[in-house]
């Protein structure tokens, strides 16, 4: 990654500021719906009942971000980390690697040794494998969009 100061940041929804809560729903309009030309419902009903992990540039403009769920939230049986998304702007850099090992630690340490689950885009399977993630074999399609799930297991 280059020289980067950055700052990481995990809240819980009550707690995002106005500002925060702005920069991420910007973030991922700009890239979930405008960049990915896929017109769907971001705001699911979830920010709620998710951590909210944030990485901020010294000028404290929004670079990543993902969201964190205890088990059983998202997917029963499982943690999760979700809307994982890196501005176009602060992309090539290795940045997207350090938000994921970082969401990792935290979901671990939050919500204890309970696997990971994650719906992917097919396109970034090798990135998770590298990560950790391993394929479960149930592709599917949503929004347009080829996915497929993958599980960080349980040490």
């Amino acid at each position: 990654m280059p020289d980067l100061s950055i700052t990481i940041k995990c809240v819980p929804f009550s707690e995002l500021s106005l500002e925060e809560l702005y920069a991420i729903m910007a973030l991922r309009q700009e890239v979930f719906i405008v960049e990915q030309n896929c017109p769907f419902l971001d705001a699911d009903g979830k920010d709620n009942v998710a951590l909210h992990l944030m990485i901020f540039d010294e000028d404290e403009n929004l670079l990543a971000y993902t969201r964190l769920f205890d088990k059983n939230v998202y997917y029963e049986g499982y943690t999760s980390i979700g809307r994982v998304v890196t501005s176009p702007k602060a992309r090539g850099g290795g940045l997207g690697k350090v938000l994921m090992q970082h969401s990792i630690e935290k979901v671990l340490d939050l919500f204890g040794q309970a696997p990971i689950k994650i719906g992917a885009q097919k396109y970034l399977e090798k990135f998770y494998q590298s990560l950790g993630f391993e394929l479960t074999g149930n592709d599917y399609i949503e929004d347009g969009i080829p996915h497929t799930y993958m599980i960080y297991p349980a040490k």
